[in-house]
């Protein structure tokens, strides 16, 4: 496998977003605006409950798809249509918010680790205005690859025969929880025809011969999308997240997604005017384990 150049090395901005939840950005910053299709990441971690207590309250969501991955401690999801869910350590929940939704996030907890990912990754227009929809599963229904000094868990996509339960006909995202142990490499090649990351949150290594440290976002360059990831003396935790690019015009205002100003000004006449939701959305909630 030839590897390539990482194109661009991004480290996280500091944010407080909701009612005041410390999250680190790197997609959807001055420094890296939007990594098409996705339009942001945000990680979220934190053992002070004065930082994550008031959650993300009721806010709106229109022309894109939510990914909310949990890996420490636990929040409760609900929406203006009366569905509701619970993320627990490790869950995931695919949120395709498409012709609206008004939803909160809200920490289930008073205390301890709270800790996880939330990515936002566009809709084409054709989908745009699409009914909205929901996948949740618990984290035993996340199938996990584990090979020489790595583990990897198969959050959307699919990787070694392994498929996630994560349906996702649009994008065709693929998301990894990539574990490797100290000294132990981790070698991938993404489509070419795709735009990949990974972002660094636990440890250190070297991709593709360059220092990587936490709170790193890494976008992959070259033809073939091929990397090489070493992990450092304490071992290195990363996320690999790669997509179709859409290639139509982005234009967003807050939560609103959408390719036009004159879509984004609809948007928010439909809010203020209380006829942004159009219609229910569709949960599908999975509790059996995937062997």
């Amino acid at each position: 496998m030839t590897t390539q150049t990482a194109t661009r090395f991004v480290s996280a901005t500091r944010l407080s977003e909701g009612a005041g939840v410390t999250v680190h950005r790197t997609i959807g910053t001055h420094s890296l605006k939007n990594h098409d299709p996705f339009i942001m990441l945000d990680h979220f971690s934190s053992e002070n409950p004065n930082e994550y207590l008031a959650g993300f309250p009721d806010h709106p969501h229109r022309g894109f798809n939510t990914f909310t991955y949990m890996i420490d401690g636990h929040m409760e999801h609900q929406d203006s249509m009366g569905n509701t869910g619970h993320l627990g350590p490790g869950s995931a929940q695919w949120m395709k918010a498409a012709s609206g939704v008004i939803h909160s996030e809200m920490p289930k907890q008073e205390a301890g680790l709270m800790r996880g990912f939330q990515l936002w990754i566009n809709l084409p227009a054709a989908n745009k205005m699409d009914d909205p929809e929901y996948q949740e599963y618990p984290a035993e229904a996340f199938p996990i690859v584990k090979q020489d000094g790595v583990q990897l868990k198969v959050l959307v996509g699919s990787f070694a025969d392994r498929n996630s339960p994560i349906v996702d006909p649009v994008t065709g995202v693929s998301y990894f929880d990539i574990t490797v142990q100290a000294g132990h490499p981790f070698d991938y090649e993404a489509p070419p025809d795709e735009n990949s990351f990974i972002y660094l949150f636990e440890g250190q290594g070297t991709l593709n011969g360059k220092p990587v440290s936490p709170h790193t976002l890494v976008t992959l360059g070259g033809e073939d999308k091929a990397f090489n990831l070493n992990s450092g003396d304490n071992g290195a935790r990363f996320i690999f997240v790669s997509g179709r690019p859409i290639r139509e015009p982005i234009v967003q205002y807050g939560p609103f997604v959408m390719n036009s100003r004159e879509e984004i000004e609809q948007a928010m006449r439909d809010f203020q005017s209380h006829q942004f939701v159009q219609k229910r959305a569709w949960m599908n909630r999975k509790k059996e384990t995937v062997s």
